[in-house]
């Protein structure tokens, strides 16, 4: 049977578990056959003896910035970055300049991500530009396959305009998906307050204006009915709140990113910019309830929340440097080396789970069998290597993690068939 691709002696995981020493044959963009000693001629054949394979990894938490702030992200620079982190797809926020609250801005993403190493999915905004006041065409934009919607950046404030907005969505069967701060509490905040806000004089942001909205949103669900999708969760009542919310059958959803399972607000001590984020790095006791949450299931999926920011804007003092860090290429490693979870959990929260919450399970995070698209990721779990963020493909370089040794790297990432990172380096 003729293929283009083919890896030989792999360990294939994925949904349905693990298979070892199994090939995998692609043609056409599309799995055609799976299986061990595959009899199968191909012009590209990789030996991924030691190597795992599993569907690419899929991102709910990206900021690409494209339009608006191209000299810290486009779709072109951060869907590389993406590929190289293992990412075969990845959803597009909506806090660019203009927001992405139109049927004509989500055209215009879509077109860009044509180009992309990876698939681009759009989050479209729950209201018009991000303002809270009024909401957007939602219907509109889910005509054009757009299934999250969110105002990332900031939360929905306003209680009556959040149920209305569920309520619409769970008639388009799309997934509203909440920035949980209350922005009169966190109002002036800057860093979490606890005891290294007032060690450094820097105002803080409280827990509870997280755990506020949180207990909201779980609220509206259960009385509207629609699911709600829970970002960046940070705090431990947050996780306790989501745990109880399932356990009573609601239909909540949460993401944690890897800088809240492992880096604290101790971080902070230096005044260095690179570890202002909203929301804030926590305490040592929020670190560990984030890690419990991945491992026992409270907790659906890993987002980067990937927010580059230039060089200038990072190093204005720490009051008036903008939140945010880039994620993109070390999620997976840091998911490995820090969480001490198995491979198979890990690439769980990194890929068919996220895929189910965005609605695009059937193309990216399913299982890896034949007729299905060839979008995978070939990863060495052994690996080790060293944080550089001079070689990061994203424009910005505003990690927290430069000199850091992690474990696990992606070697091989595929897209509909196509070798977009071939032993470690992006092909185009």
């Amino acid at each position: 049977m003729p293929a283009e691709l083919v890896l030989k002696n792999a360990t294939v995981i994925d949904p349905t578990g693990a298979r070892p020493n199994t090939d995998v044959a692609i043609a056409d963009g599309r799995i055609v056959e799976v299986g061990e000693n595959l009899d199968v001629e191909a012009p590209t054949i990789i030996d991924a003896t030691g190597l795992v394979v599993g569907p690419g990894l899929v991102d709910l938490h990206t900021h690409l910035r494209e339009p608006g702030r191209e000299e810290a992200e486009t779709v072109e620079s951060g869907s590389r970055a993406a590929a190289l982190g293992g990412y075969t797809a990845v959803v597009a926020m909506p806090n660019t300049e203009p927001a992405i609250d139109s049927a004509a801005v989500v055209r215009h993403i879509l077109e860009l991500g044509t180009k992309a190493l990876t698939d681009v999915h759009v989050a479209g905004a729950i209201t018009v530009g991000r303002q809270g006041k009024q909401l957007a065409p939602l219907a509109e934009m889910a005509e054009l396959g757009v299934r999250l919607f969110t105002d990332d950046g900031a939360g929905v404030q306003d209680t009556r305009l959040m149920r209305r907005a569920l309520e619409y969505a769970s008639g388009l069967s799309v997934t509203l998906a909440q920035h949980c701060e209350d922005e009169a509490l966190a109002h002036g905040g800057h860093m979490h307050e606890g005891e290294w806000s007032s060690r450094l004089g820097v105002p803080g942001m409280p827990s509870e204006a997280e755990e506020l909205m949180v207990a909201r949103d779980i609220a509206l669900s259960r009385l509207t009915g629609a699911p709600v999708h829970f970002l960046h969760l940070s705090t431990r009542r947050s996780i306790e709140l989501v745990r109880d919310a399932k356990a009573k059958g609601l239909r909540v959803t949460a993401e944690a990113a890897p800088h809240h399972f492992t880096l604290t607000h101790a971080e902070t001590q230096t005044y260095d910019t690179r570890f202002k984020v909203n929301p804030p790095l926590r305490t040592d006791d929020d670190v560990a309830a984030v890690k419990q949450g991945l491992a026992d299931g409270t907790i659906d999926a890993i987002a980067t929340d990937h927010a580059p920011h230039t060089q200038e804007a990072k190093e204005a003092p720490f009051d008036e440097a903008p939140p945010g860090m880039i994620g993109l290429e070390t999620a997976f490693a840091l998911a490995i080396t820090e969480l001490g979870l198995p491979i198979e959990r890990v690439l769980a929260l990194l890929s068919w789970q996220p895929a189910a919450i965005a609605g695009i399970e059937r193309e990216h995070g399913g299982p890896i069998e034949a007729g299905r698209a060839a979008n995978l990721v070939v990863i060495d779990p052994t690996a080790t290597w060293t944080v550089d963020p001079s070689k990061t493909a994203s424009r910005s370089r505003n990690t927290p993690y430069t000199g850091r040794q992690l474990t696990g790297r992606v070697v091989h990432t595929i897209l509909r068939g196509d070798l977009v990172v071939r032993d470690g380096e992006a092909t185009r």
